[in-house]
């Protein structure tokens, strides 16, 4: 195997590794955001856990975040709770960042 294959495997194994991290600080910022929401709403113990466990599986409806942050605007309405919409954005960004940090660190 020549220098430039065993490159190639090398990145290609990074890519992946990166990937399944970013699948995973997603999956997590999710929860994360979930509990945040949940707390905003007044549900705590069991119910926010089941609340962010919510949030998380309505990540899977289509790509992106749109699906979560229209979980949460539609959840929010129907409790009355008033968040903008960039404040979500901004707090989605943070948490995510806040996820990877815990990932990578073993958390």
């Amino acid at each position: 195997m020549s220098g430039f294959d065993e490159r190639q495997k090398g990145q290609e194994k990074k890519f992946e590794l990166d990937q399944a991290l970013e699948f995973r600080a997603g999956a997590r910022r999710n929860k994360l955001i979930g509990l945040w929401a949940a707390g905003l709403m007044g549900l705590s113990g069991e119910a926010a856990q089941a609340y962010a466990t919510s949030v998380a599986m309505a990540d899977f409806e289509e790509a992106g975040d749109e699906d979560v942050l229209r979980k949460l605007r539609a959840d929010f309405a129907a409790k009355g709770v008033t968040v903008g919409e960039q404040d979500l954005r901004t707090r989605m960004a943070a948490l995510l960042d806040e996820a990877r940090a815990q990932i990578r660190a073993g958390n």
